[in-house]
């Protein structure tokens, strides 16, 4: 048998604390966690030289010790790179050679400074012979991306994830409304004692 909650406003205003808690608390280690800011050559980059070195930047200052960034060509071979030279927030290796055309993926795995491990890739393409001339024609029109497309890219994270403006929104419904169903709960138990 459940015994009556006697003080059912201090059930309410601790209902209410837990959901701020939920609201607040995870905003916090989400920004805390690192992750790749920008890439040079950048990601689906055409590329008419082939570069000498590659270069991954991130949010936070990196591990050097657990810091690995590999480059591979289209056959999944990896290709001949210096160690990663880290300094703060950057990671560079040197190509070893000149990288023929084709495409390429530059995979990485680091670990920040507050232990957190990131792993990911991108590609690459480098082009040095001049494209096959062709006969030229009109491209239709394109339209411009609507607000509702320029909203979902700006959302997305990288790698095309849930980007932290969408995290932040789903965490704050998710408190909203657990909020509502504590303050709800509370206002049945004032009900039941009412009787």
């Amino acid at each position: 048998m459940r015994r009556p909650v006697r003080h059912p406003r201090r059930a309410a205003a601790a209902a209410a604390l837990a959901a701020l808690a939920v609201l607040v608390a995870p905003a916090a280690p989400a920004a805390a966690h690192n992750s790749l800011a920008a890439a040079t050559p950048a990601a689906d980059t055409r590329l008419a030289e082939p570069p000498s070195e590659i270069t991954v930047r991130f949010l936070q200052k990196l591990d050097p010790g657990l810091t690995t960034v590999v480059l591979s060509d289209a056959t999944r071979r990896v290709v001949p790179t210096g160690a990663p030279v880290v300094a703060g927030t950057r990671a560079t290796v040197a190509v070893a050679g000149t990288l023929p055309d084709g495409t390429y993926t530059v995979a990485y795995r680091v670990v920040s400074t507050d232990g957190h491990p990131v792993q990911g890739s991108y590609r690459f393409t480098v082009a040095t012979a001049p494209a096959p001339a062709s006969a030229p024609h009109t491209a239709p029109p394109t339209a411009a991306p609507t607000s509702g497309a320029a909203g979902a890219a700006g959302r997305a994270g990288p790698g095309g994830g849930p980007g932290p403006l969408t995290v932040a929104a789903a965490v704050a419904l998710a408190g909203i409304a657990l909020a509502a169903v504590a303050l709800g709960g509370a206002r049945v138990l004032r009900r039941r004692r009412a009787r």
